[in-house]
């Protein structure tokens, strides 16, 4: 089930105790707010698309096929650069991967 957020979709592929599977579609010109997990590590597979991550205030571009960990604790964010949609694949480790683990720093969308 897709789950529509103002920068675009996710969708759970995977719910276990032990990880969670995403696979996050980022609209053109849209992006994640600016946030930070205390209980969880991510780690970001794009799988189509070109984006600017943030990891730590640091950007970084990437596009398909590159890959990127986020430690828990991490400031991180993704933008979509491009003119198509940027479809990435999230995979959560840690203690705890609900939606009430995302400390927001900075939002598009009013959410902070």
């Amino acid at each position: 089930m897709k789950e529509h957020r103002p920068w675009g979709y996710y969708e759970v592929l995977s719910d276990e105790p032990s990880h969670k599977v995403k696979r996050l579609v980022v609209s053109p010109g849209k992006r994640l707010s600016l946030q930070r997990h205390s209980n969880r590590a991510e780690h970001w597979y794009v799988v189509s698309g070109e984006a600017v991550v943030t990891i730590d205030r640091e950007n970084r571009p990437m596009k398909g096929g590159e890959s990127v960990d986020i430690p828990r604790g991490i400031l991180h964010r993704i933008k979509n650069m491009g003119k198509y949609s940027v479809t990435l694949i999230e995979v959560q480790t840690g203690d705890s991967f609900g939606e009430d683990d995302i400390e927001r720093i900075e939002d598009d969308f009013g959410r902070v």
